[in-house]
């Protein structure tokens, strides 16, 4: 499994379009052949910053989603809100305790 984690830092004028636009696709995302999980978390610290952590079955999944037309629609319009640039990590989970 693979461990997607990506760090974006968006204009102050557009929080709140990419919180409506992330609630009109999540579940399109969510549900991408070799996706498992999909949570979006904001920075306590500073409203402008916002992390998606995505759990894929395996890079090839990833690399599907990242090919698919469901991305290419998605990605150009988070794109255009950001104010630094993005920074996009695949992990592999170690341990997991709850």
């Amino acid at each position: 499994m693979i461990v997607r984690i990506v760090n974006m830092h968006f204009k102050e004028t557009s929080v709140g379009k990419f919180q409506n636009m992330f609630d009109a696709y999540k579940e399109q995302i969510r549900n991408q052949p070799g996706c498992s999980f999909l949570e979006l978390y904001q920075d306590k610290d500073d409203a402008q910053r916002f992390y998606t952590y995505s759990y894929w079955e395996n890079e090839e999944a990833l690399n599907k989603y990242r090919k698919s037309t469901l991305f290419e629609e998605v990605w150009p319009q988070t794109k255009a809100m950001f104010d630094e640039k993005p920074q996009a990590n695949s992990v592999v989970k170690i341990h997991s305790l709850l």
